[in-house]
């Protein structure tokens, strides 16, 4: 076969954009934060991972322009040579405080720092330990390193022990798990894996994306959830959810930071965090310190929409965070609930494989702490009207 071929062999978009159930590549005109514009209509966001609705936060805004005004618009270089600023410094001094950590180091993006932390950390003769439902960019992580991947059925720590228990002793070993599963909305079992891991002597990076901000006394994430700062060696996480910007983090020991400084060729290679954005994130650390009503604010907004969604006869999994669910299954049904939800002024987001698995596709919310009890009611009546007419197809 030419190698384009596959291209033009690929057609499944197109129909859907034919039929008029395309759901992605939505362009938005707009933002308040709970509301976009798309195509000149207002639609209620349910589908972004703003968790405490920082975007929009006055403190945010002005930071991030003060800082543009300073530095201008990008660095136009890499951390390692021309692109550090003083303001990279003081954020990776302040989130490594902000994590219980060494040390930290700041990459452009967080795909790019699973990709730098472990397929830089793991070598020949290292093992990685995953869960199945891990990010997309943790599985590549895998793919880039020269060790060996174990993938465990989706929080089956028997399956884990099993896997760890055949590892030769003597070989470096890195359990990752994310914090708070994205598509599930399910917290990772923290505390088996740490006992596991100092059974069998292993390291646990945990990819805490969802978790920053969300969970934790003050908003730390899966380890503070369960105070275990000082038994998870490596702390990841981007700054495109509760963060309110662009760029990722990894935090832990000074020691492993310092390697990775010199060695993760997704920092080393790539042009640094632009001025703005480091300021966006600096500022929204003092709003979650500052302002823990959002968080409480965001959890009720979650229970209200997880209690509700119940008591029509939703499916939403295991969800235990402000990721909910609604499981469907078949492709074509989503399709149309999606489309339904979407002209009645609600933006939610289809979720499909690969994303999850066959046969589980579902359409994903995802609230936030600046959503109103209106809002949150408007969707659900949306949803017990069209429970009767989607249970019927």
């Amino acid at each position: 076969m030419n190698l384009l071929e596959k291209s033009v062999r690929f057609t499944r978009a197109r129909e859907a954009q034919a039929a008029g159930y395309y759901p992605f590549f939505i362009p938005i005109e707009a933002s308040s934060g709970t509301e976009v514009i798309v195509r000149g209509e207002p639609k209620i966001m349910m589908g972004s991972n703003n968790y405490l609705g920082l975007t929009h936060h006055p403190k945010v805004l002005a930071a991030a322009e003060v800082a543009l005004k300073r530095y201008g618009s990008g660095c136009t270089g890499s951390r390692f040579l021309s692109g550090t600023l003083d303001l990279h410094e003081e954020l990776e001094e302040r989130l490594a405080r902000f994590l219980g950590k060494e040390a930290a180091l700041v990459f452009s993006t967080g795909y790019q720092t699973n990709l730098g932390t472990v397929a830089t950390l793991i070598g020949r003769g290292d093992y990685i330990f995953m869960d199945k439902l891990n990010h997309a960019s943790l599985v590549d992580s895998g793919r880039l390193a020269y060790g060996t991947v174990c993938r465990y059925p989706h929080g089956d720590m028997k399956a884990l022990e099993r896997q760890l228990a055949q590892t030769p002793p003597e070989a470096g070993k890195l359990i990752v798990t994310d914090g708070v599963f994205s598509m599930e909305g399910d917290i990772a079992k923290l505390p088996d894996i740490v006992a596991l891991a100092e059974a069998y002597g292993a390291d646990v990076l945990v990819d805490d994306a969802h978790a920053i901000g969300v969970l934790g006394e003050w908003g730390g994430g899966t380890a503070q959830h369960f105070g275990l700062e000082d038994k998870t060696t490596l702390i990841v996480a981007t700054f495109s959810k509760s963060l309110a910007a662009i760029g990722g983090v990894v935090a832990g020991p000074e020691s492993v930071i310092h390697f990775l400084k010199h060695h993760a060729r997704p920092l080393i290679f790539s042009a640094s965090m632009p001025p703005a954005s480091v300021a966006t994130v600096l500022a929204a650390l003092d709003v979650i310190e500052e302002e823990p009503e959002l968080r409480a604010a965001l959890w009720r907004n979650t229970r209200r929409m997880q209690d509700g969604l119940k008591s029509l006869g939703c499916d939403i999994g295991e969800s235990e965070t402000p990721i909910i669910p609604v499981l469907i299954g078949d492709l074509n049904i989503l399709a149309i609930q999606w489309r339904a939800l979407f002209d009645a002024g609600v933006f939610t987001n289809p979720v499909i494989p690969p994303a999850v698995p066959q046969h589980s596709c579902r359409l994903r919310i995802a609230m936030m702490a600046t959503h109103t009890d209106e809002q949150i009611d408007f969707v659900l009546d949306l949803f017990a009207q069209g429970i009767k007419q989607w249970a019927a197809m």
